[in-house]
């Protein structure tokens, strides 16, 4: 028998974390055995399961950087950020702008014992423990109204995390309302997983998988998924392209027939301009 997990003081381990399965299906090491083998079952079921968590964080990171080279903004909210890995967003932004201001926001407290690896000595970014179904606490959030300028355009990143909110929190609602506080020219990023191409024998072990987790899943179609950019001017994933949603690893991508693996399907994403 292994030596028993250290478990930290308010951290929930006795149910798997959608952000420390995350963590696992990228390779990283903040997580437990519980989300471990929830993760292997869920893999078991649908192979591509890494691929997609791949495709996700590349697309994560693609259109941040979208939004601060093209669209020049310097200050960002990674809502659902999940736990620290590799090529955190501000690492990404801070490559080409170090002073650019991230603040990151999850509701698992995980994140907040890891947060060290999230913070900068230059103070651009901070984390923040709040629930994305409670808007107005987390939009007046001392630590990020400190770092966001809410008058100034704004990088709002919600990759893989709406498809945890249920109907009932109106998760369309929620979008707009942090839509509805930032000034034009900002931007938003949303990626949300789908069943439209998926086997569904696989995307119903993840949902069954996901009902003993700390958060539930909810797969939504490629019109449900374009509901979020209302309000929003999408842009076009990729050079030639119509401005519209598509899979995670094709957008932005130099080569989208190459990008649009199996993993990447399990996704749509999209990225749109508040005009």
């Amino acid at each position: 028998m292994g030596e028993p997990e250290a478990v930290p003081a308010g951290v929930d381990a006795s149910r798997p974390s959608p952000a420390r399965m995350y963590d696992y299906m990228l390779g990283g090491t903040h997580n437990f055995q519980i989300d471990r083998e929830a993760t292997d079952l869920f893999k078991s079921q649908f192979p591509d399961l890494e691929d997609a968590a791949w495709a996700n964080r590349g697309f994560h990171g693609r259109a941040a950087r979208w939004m601060a080279i093209q669209q020049g903004i310097d200050q960002f909210i990674d809502i659902g950020s999940g736990l620290p890995t590799q090529n955190n967003t501000h690492q990404v932004l801070h490559a080409i702008n170090p002073a650019a201001r991230v603040v990151y926001v999850d509701n698992d407290p995980m994140v907040m014992v890891t947060a060290s690896a999230l913070l900068t000595d230059d103070g651009t970014t901070a984390v923040v423990q709040a629930d994305l179904r409670e808007p107005e606490a987390l939009l007046e959030d001392p630590e990020l109204r400190q770092l966001i300028d809410f008058s100034r355009p704004v990088g709002l990143l919600m990759t893989a995390v709406m498809q945890f909110v249920h109907e009932s929190s109106d998760p369309w609602g929620l979008v707009a309302r942090y839509l509805g506080a930032l000034a034009p020219g900002s931007c938003l990023a949303l990626s949300h997983i789908t069943g439209d191409k998926v086997p569904p024998r696989s995307i119903a072990s993840g949902v069954q998988i996901y009902t003993r987790a700390s958060e539930s899943a909810y797969p939504r179609t490629r019109e449900e998924i374009e509901r979020f950019f209302d309000g929003v001017e999408l842009v076009p994933p990729f050079e030639g392209a119509s401005p519209a949603v598509c899979h995670v690893g094709v957008w932005g991508s130099e080569d989208p027939d190459g990008a649009d693996s199996d993993g990447s399907r399990v996704f749509w994403c999209g990225v749109g301009v508040k005009r």
